[in-house]
């Protein structure tokens, strides 16, 4: 399309996605700047709205900042980043005292006005607030309420980010392309500053608990545009996800072992005490791996988590939305187990960013689960992610708002997409075949349990499922389902190869050929290299 009919969209903050991490830094922004926020479907279907648990922050007198440090650290099982871990712990309290400040009904003790605090697998004390057991969407619903009554703030739903932006010498963010999908029009937005908030890539997986969104689109994007990936392999497996056909990417909160709910087996026998002292409050990838073994032993379909022990108004108040969900197909929690099989649920890799959120690229940030922070380190400890995301928001909000210069003179050389040599697709069966297979071929090769031979087998048919979908992608007009499929065989490509990287077992990366830790470890990062840039459509 040419600059008459598109004209550039100039802003002085592109933000790209509506996440908690994304609201967050939107709404902080817009106090002295002008915002762009980018939702690639409606501005709350994300991640963070199937978030149940709850944010971990220090907000009990008998808790403290050291233990919520200890207790990351040992999730992370020795790869965390000690200043990240120290900064989130610091800080988390006060990021849950502005989301009461701007109104999130955060649940209160049945007896007190005190707020409720629960814990969780990992965590030695009860430090995570929540609402109920819809935290995620509550949390949400809230920031979004406050983004539509925010002058600032221009919101635009069903946008897809295609590409970023660079300058002349590739070294710094201008913008991006971006898919409108009622139109079918791609169009330029520029930007002093851009921020990625696009969340993780689960849906690299054939079974996940995310919703459909979480395709790896900024850590994908920002890989092209030249900017480097950490612990891509550490990918984490939520233990407890609803096994049921009617209903097979529903999460069951790890809150529901946090308040006494224990794993059993077919026959009503439990088995987390042969596999760690904590049993049930075991870190999740200890739990996965321990549920994905027993699996496998018995030739079962599933396990089963049982909280029916507790009375039927403890589950009521406590887990609603779960206890609704699970009667929509017929299973009655306060009276019977619940099937549950483990599923993708969160990266703890991606996009390698400083204490301030910055990337590689100048003028590019990445914020909440498509970043790296080196908070997570080989695993990630239960309901640190939101709080990740609300803390770095604010550190980069500071350091944007100390940058950003008070006129924006955009780059008036930048050219707008042109699409004039594709054609509209005539099949759509190429595209969903390859998206199928890429999310089989990951969940079968480079799953809870890994070989070298299965990861090199999986890297071998990646390379050519990435070619196809590249040659597709020149060559027809562009919408959602093929650019998430590019993005997912990007993203999954990275995944393998940090796998491959590593040869130890460690955190979320078990691999039969290497099952012991090394005693001293790093993280794994890949720099992209100038033929794994693709060229510009434009």
């Amino acid at each position: 399309m040419n600059s008459d009919v598109l004209p550039h969209s100039h802003t002085d903050v592109l933000v790209i996605g509506s996440g908690i991490a994304g609201l967050s830094i939107a709404l902080k922004l817009a106090k002295h700047f002008s915002v762009t926020l980018v939702a690639k479907s409606s501005m709350n279907e994300g991640s963070s709205a199937y978030a149940q648990g709850g944010i971990a922050a220090v907000l009990d007198p008998f808790d403290s900042v050291q233990s919520h440090i200890e207790d990351t650290m040992n999730a992370g099982a020795g790869l965390c980043d000690a200043q990240t871990v120290e900064m989130v712990a610091k800080n988390g309290a006060a990021a849950i005292y502005e989301l009461i400040e701007m109104g999130v009904p955060f649940s209160k003790q049945e007896t007190s006005d005190a707020y409720h605090l629960t814990q969780e697998g990992g965590h030695s004390h009860r430090r995570v607030i929540h609402a109920a057991d819809h935290t995620g969407k509550t949390v949400t619903e809230t920031l979004l309420e406050v983004v539509k009554n925010t002058p600032n703030i221009t919101v635009l739903p069903d946008h897809m980010t295609v590409d970023l932006i660079l300058n002349k010498d590739r070294r710094r963010c201008i913008g991006a392309y971006i898919l409108d999908q009622t139109s079918g029009d791609v169009k330029t937005h520029l930007a002093q500053f851009t921020v990625l908030a696009t969340g993780g890539a689960s849906k690299t997986y054939l079974y996940t608990s995310n919703p459909d969104t979480s395709t790896g689109d900024g850590i994908a994007m920002a890989w092209r545009a030249g900017c480097s990936v950490t612990n891509m392999e550490f990918n984490q497996f939520h233990p407890t996800c609803l096994y049921h056909p009617q209903d097979r990417s529903f999460l069951i909160s790890e809150a529901v072992r946090g308040e006494g709910g224990i794993l059993k087996l077919p026959n009503g026998e439990p088995f987390m005490q042969h596999y760690d002292e904590r049993k049930d409050l075991a870190p999740r990838d200890i739990v996965a791996r321990a549920i994905d073994q027993e699996m496998k032993k018995h030739g079962i379909d599933c396990v089963y988590l049982d909280i029916s022990h507790q009375s039927e108004d403890f589950i009521r108040h406590h887990f609603p939305t779960i206890q609704k969900r699970c009667l929509n197909v017929g299973i009655d929690i306060t009276r019977q187990p619940i099937p549950v099989v483990p599923a993708a649920h969160y990266t703890c890799g991606g996009i390698t960013t400083d204490l301030k959120g910055r990337t590689d690229l100048k003028n590019l940030y990445a914020i909440g689960e498509t970043a790296y922070t080196g908070l997570h380190g080989a695993n990630r400890l239960a309901s640190n992610s939101l709080v990740e995301g609300l803390v770095f928001a604010e550190t980069a909000y500071q350091d944007i708002k100390a940058k950003i210069k008070p006129t924006f003179d955009p780059d008036r050389n930048v050219k707008d997409w042109d699409d004039t040599r594709v054609t509209p697709a005539k099949e759509k069966v190429l595209v969903s075949h390859d998206w199928d297979e890429v999310r089989r071929l990951m969940w079968d090769y480079v799953g809870i349990v890994r070989t070298d031979k299965r990861l090199k087998r999986a890297l071998k048919r990646i390379k050519i499922l990435k070619q196809e979908i590249y040659e597709y992608y020149y060559d027809h007009k562009l919408n959602a389902d093929l650019l998430e499929l590019r993005n997912l065989a990007q993203v999954a490509e990275l995944m393998i190869k940090s796998a491959l990287k590593r040869k130890e077992s460690r955190g979320l990366n078990f691999n039969l050929d290497y099952p012991f830790m090394k005693k001293r470890s790093k993280p794994t990062t890949l720099m992209p290299k100038p033929h794994d840039k693709n060229k510009k459509k434009s």
